[in-house]
């Protein structure tokens, strides 16, 4: 049964598993838990836990660190990113493994758009997290491309999920039309570190169905990496 909680601003809904199942953890720019949750069952995904959270700070939780605006009418980005792992790791998953079956076996981290960026910034700062995937990710974000291949990863993850819409690079924008190169840039990267790595191309824009690439790239992330033990 769906449980949901208050930290702050932030809303937490909790969708349990079977006990002792994978829990994923989604940041999410609107409350789409219910939806992603309805797409995982039709999918029929590895049993898991989803925990989402919404109503974000979202340009300054999600950026690992300041970027002015990157097209006309957006927000600079704070880097509040260190700040808000540190409140998962302290505040969420504690509360939101309460209402669990068990202790999961193993945590991971998904998120579309700038939460993408930040699912795989996590893993360079907590080990808490097996497994990520970045749907959409701005891996254009400025010196995060340099940041990933000078630093290392906190834990090696089992495996990596990266995807974009095909028509995402082809934008006028300086820096959003690197996305694409700079991600397949890092997705290499990682195959080359050892960890099984992929990245897809769906149809379409960068708004187009992000519930449903989400929900792809949960379930790849789940059916991938072999058997963790935490």
């Amino acid at each position: 049964m769906k449980t949901t909680f208050q930290v702050g601003e932030r809303k937490v809904s909790v969708y349990p598993g079977p006990s002792g199942s994978p829990a994923v953890y989604l940041n999410c720019f609107e409350d789409i838990g219910d939806r992603i949750s309805e797409i995982l069952k039709e999918k029929e995904c590895q049993a898991h836990s989803l925990v989402t959270v919404c109503g974000l700070d979202w340009n300054n939780d999600m950026s690992p660190w300041y970027c002015p605006p990157s097209f006309k009418g957006d927000d600079s980005c704070g880097g509040g990113a260190d700040a808000w792992l540190e409140v998962m790791q302290e505040k969420i998953i504690p509360e939101a493994e309460r209402y669990l079956d068990g202790t999961p076996s193993y945590r991971a981290i998904a998120g579309y758009s700038l939460a993408g960026l930040f699912a795989v910034y996590s893993l360079y700062v907590t080990d808490v997290f097996a497994r990520a995937a970045s749907m959409s990710g701005s891996m254009w974000f400025p010196d995060f491309q340099k940041y990933a291949e000078s630093h290392e990863m906190a834990r090696k993850p089992d495996c990596l999920y990266f995807s974009l819409g095909d028509r995402e690079a082809r934008t006028r924008n300086p820096v959003l039309r690197t996305v694409q190169e700079r991600t397949e840039a890092l997705a290499e990267k990682y195959r080359g570190d050892g960890i099984e790595t992929i990245f897809e191309l769906n149809p379409g824009n960068h708004f187009q169905d992000p519930e449903g690439r989400v929900a792809k790239g949960i379930v790849w992330m789940l059916s991938h990496g072999g058997k963790d033990e935490r």
